[in-house]
């Protein structure tokens, strides 16, 4: 049995909680906030539940780590506070806002989002870290471009409008991902700040539900079992958000970028074959086209990687070859 090194184990566990972060985001979100929309529940209250719900949990698992002395630095460092104050409201609008896809039947838009979002993430890279922009990089975010406007005209011919959803959701979160990448914070850390910060707001939000007669949880006119199902929003939240932080933390956000995919693949064929939404030939060809752009991107990520394989071989063979000369030059003296 080989030992791993540090960093090798860093990866296996960095490739693990990716698969688990995109794996739940794929099928058990959208099912679950489909199942809340269909019983009349609106988007603000089932944003609001997430985290009134998920705080308890989180509490718990920071209790467990031993990591409530960490939770206490973060909102006591400015290091730290400087990033997750803008990230909270980051991923709060990322939320509400694929929760609002999936209860208006716009499920494949938020799809052809996640696909837009390591094109994204590779933009914000060039934007704000100095990181170059290949030739095929470029290629892949043209042709994203142009899938987005593919969309665009396919929801015009439908009666519909800009596929907004479509761009909201990968700028919101590529930003919330570029932030996290710099808070030195671990993931569930990270994601209870942002929780704290949120209850305030999420309390009065169900208050303000519940006075108005707008929610469903718990109402005279709300199956029993829907609204004890409710109590699983923390659960459904911080599930995965603990693994994508991790993950993000563990491996390079190239690498993160080209998992991802697997949790649009997963959305677009929920919305097409079991949630029984529109897909015409002008929307196929919006994904068609964004499927070359993931091509291009991909072929550049495996480029780039042989091209950085190369080079660490080079080095370690030079280093050998070095070694190798001491050791002759110790023996002739």
């Amino acid at each position: 049995m080989t030992n791993r090194t540090p960093e090798q184990h860093d990866r296996r566990q960095g490739y693990l909680y990716a698969a688990g972060a995109f794996g739940w985001w794929a099928f058990i979100v959208p099912s679950y906030f489909r199942l809340l929309s269909h019983h009349g529940a609106l988007p603000l209250e089932v944003l609001a539940q997430r985290v009134v719900f998920g705080i308890p949990l989180l509490i718990v698992i920071l209790m467990i780590s031993k990591r409530i002395p960490d939770l206490i630095r973060a909102c006591s460092s400015w290091s730290s506070l400087k990033i997750l104050i803008p990230s909270t409201g980051l991923i709060a609008i990322n939320w509400f806002f694929f929760i609002y896809a999936v209860s208006t039947d716009r499920l494949n838009h938020a799809s052809l989002g996640y696909y837009i979002n390591p094109l994204f993430s590779i933009f914000l890279g060039y934007l704000f870290l100095g990181e170059k922009l290949s030739k095929l990089q470029g290629l892949a975010i043209l042709i994203a471009a142009g899938a987005v406007a593919m969309m665009t005209v396919a929801e015009f011919d439908s009666g519909g409008g800009v596929p907004w959803i479509a761009i909201l959701l990968p700028a919101s979160f590529g930003l919330y991902g570029l932030l996290r990448k710099q808070a030195n914070v671990t993931g569930t850390v990270g994601i209870s700040f942002e929780m704290l910060v949120l209850l305030p707001f999420c309390i009065g939000l169900m208050i303000w539900l519940e006075q108005s007669d707008k929610g469903i949880f718990f109402a005279t006119s709300t199956p029993i079992w829907v609204s004890w199902i409710m109590f699983l929003g923390g659960v459904i939240t911080i599930v995965p958000l603990i693994c994508f932080t991790n993950a993000v933390r563990l491996l390079p956000l190239s690498t993160v970028g080209l998992l991802q995919f697997s949790a649009p693949t997963g959305q677009l064929l929920l919305s097409a074959v079991f949630f029984d939404e529109p897909f015409p030939p002008l929307k196929f060809a919006a994904f068609v086209l964004i499927w070359i752009a993931i091509g291009v991107f991909i072929r550049d990520l495996l480029n780039t990687n042989k091209a950085r394989r190369d080079s660490e071989r080079a080095i370690a063979e030079q280093e050998e070859k070095a070694e190798h000369a001491c050791v002759d030059t110790e023996m002739l003296e």
